[in-house]
């Protein structure tokens, strides 16, 4: 049986850890670039690697770039054959809770055409609440060697500029409702949102904050969002690429797949102070 959305805490404990499945820890803080690595090593699923949303998920930020770009696709599949992973490898990521950042690497095997790639559903709290067995020591490395196939599932700023006059492309932001407004921003140096975008904080698709919600209560929730609009026409954004990720799994969870990301998302958009920005006023 492949794995392609979502694994069960149960499911994992039941399959072990096959010759041909890999597991990748993708904890992290945004606040402490270091502490989901140090975390990992104290502790992890046995046989899991790590995967730093910025050293491995990501490329150099660059004049014009957003905060998290992709990195180089050779770069990447040379460290994914150096975790063991091949054509027909099953792989499982998980993050400390809801999938925010293990949903980033999840797309972006899904990117390169692997398919069997599940995000573990609740994550490491869900995996330790159930009395799944942890680890200390670092997996040997594997040599295997990934097969790019890469798809059409991202944009770029320019084809979001270009959309603001057809509005052919329906942009999802996944960041939370108070950003998305312009009342608050942690993060990024200027608040608000693209023009023409809709509001659909990544939270939303789980069920008190920890598990995602049924296929059927997704497909519900996100076929009233969309409005007829075919899943092809929808682009998902958030503040750097990654939490987007998260709405990408939620509508494959769905059924609802085909939809893209825009990489460079608001912290790209924002590069250039000529782009409009949008906030909502009471």
């Amino acid at each position: 049986m492949h794995y392609r959305t979502l694994i069960s805490v149960d499911d994992l404990a039941r399959a072990g850890l096959p010759p041909d499945w890999v597991l990748i820890d993708c904890r992290f803080d945004l606040a402490d670039s270091d502490l989901g690595e140090a975390a990992y090593r104290e502790s992890h699923i046995p046989g899991a690697f790590y995967a730093h949303l910025e050293r491995d998920l990501s490329g150099p930020v660059h004049q014009g770039s957003g905060r998290h770009p992709l990195p180089s696709w050779p770069v990447f599949a040379e460290r994914l054959g150096g975790w063991g992973i091949h054509p027909q490898t099953q792989v499982v990521v998980y993050d400390q809770h809801h999938g925010a950042c293990a949903s980033r690497l999840w797309w972006m095997l899904r990117a390169l055409g692997h398919e069997n790639v599940a995000l573990l559903d609740g994550g490491w709290h869900a995996w330790l609440d159930n009395g799944g067995s942890t680890e200390t020591g670092l997996p040997a490395r594997r040599a295997a060697n990934f097969t790019i196939r890469p798809g059409s599932g991202w944009i770029t700023t320019s084809q979001v500029e270009q959309n603001l006059a057809t509005s052919q492309l329906l942009l999802v932001d996944a960041r939370s409702a108070e950003r998305f407004r312009g009342e608050q921003e942690p993060i990024d140096p200027v608040a608000g949102h693209v023009p023409g975008a809709i509001n659909r904080p990544y939270m939303d698709n789980l069920v008190g904050g920890t598990l995602f919600s049924t296929s059927s209560v997704l497909r519900e929730q996100w076929a009233a969002l969309l409005g007829g609009r075919a899943p092809e026409t929808v682009v998902h954004m958030c503040g750097s690429g990654v939490t987007a990720c998260h709405n990408l799994l939620a509508m494959e969870v769905a059924g609802l797949g085909g939809s893209a990301l825009y990489v460079g998302s608001w912290s790209e958009w924002i590069t250039d102070r000529r782009r409009p920005v949008a906030r909502v006023r009471d």
